[in-house]
């Protein structure tokens, strides 16, 4: 069927980036680098196209990061002996990252530095911003912690199984949102009673075990929780 096709190769796409943050160190630096971007960004109050520029750099950050990877992996399986061309592949493909790296370090000091300094002179003011653009923060940060845990914890695959899980993290951080900006009592019941039988269905089905279904709801509740308290 096209959709189980469609989730295999999902499942096969995010299963690589699991590997990456898991056998590459860089990779995970660069999800921790920009999750604290993304958060400090939201902190201080950005505009949104400056915003855009900071999660769209930041991006291609970790999308040279995982190429140089792939490239790695390709050319050790190649030329598993010391080759001067293997090398030299290595370095271009190295050079690349640091290219995106270095690019996105001078636009994140251009576009972060004036806000950095305002906080100097007029202290630090947590910037508000509307339940709807909180909520699309919340699902990228949840995401990255999800891939970033499962990565560690190296169990299972990413739609199907491991700590914690996905589904149930996106599920109630959803619900949390939608409680925020529905305010309606009956619109966050039915809200929570779908996270609920999204997490059920993960159990029933032995995807995850009930503690990776609790905890991932528990991460995805607490994620989403703050940012609305913190920046609405």
């Amino acid at each position: 069927m096209p959709l189980r096709r469609w989730i295999d190769s999902a499942n096969n796409a995010i299963e690589g980036i699991l590997y990456a943050s898991k056998t590459q160190r860089h990779v995970r630096y660069h999800l921790y680098a920009a999750s604290t971007v993304v958060i400090l960004s939201y902190l201080l109050g950005v505009n949104r196209v400056e915003f855009i520029f900071i999660a769209v750099v930041a991006t291609m950050v970790i999308l040279a990061e995982m190429i140089n990877s792939a490239i790695e992996s390709v050319v050790d399986l190649l030329s598993p002996q010391k080759q001067e061309k293997a090398r030299i592949a290595k370095d271009i493909a190295a050079g690349a990252v640091f290219i995106t790296a270095f690019s996105s370090l001078v636009i994140g000091y251009i576009i972060l530095v004036p806000y950095i300094e305002d906080v100097f002179k007029k202290g630090l003011k947590v910037a508000k911003h509307t339940y709807e653009e909180t909520a699309i923060v919340s699902l990228v940060i949840v995401s990255i912690l999800v891939v970033i845990t499962k990565a560690k914890f190296g169990k299972g695959h990413p739609l199907r199984g491991g700590f914690p899980s996905g589904h149930a993290a996106l599920s109630f951080s959803i619900w949390v949102s939608v409680s925020f900006i529905s305010e309606n009592f009956l619109v966050s019941a039915l809200t929570f009673v779908i996270a609920i039988m999204i997490a059920q269905s993960r159990v029933a089905t032995k995807v995850h075990t009930p503690w990776e279904v609790i905890l991932g709801a528990l991460l995805g509740i607490a994620v989403t929780l703050s940012l609305f308290l913190v920046f609405t």
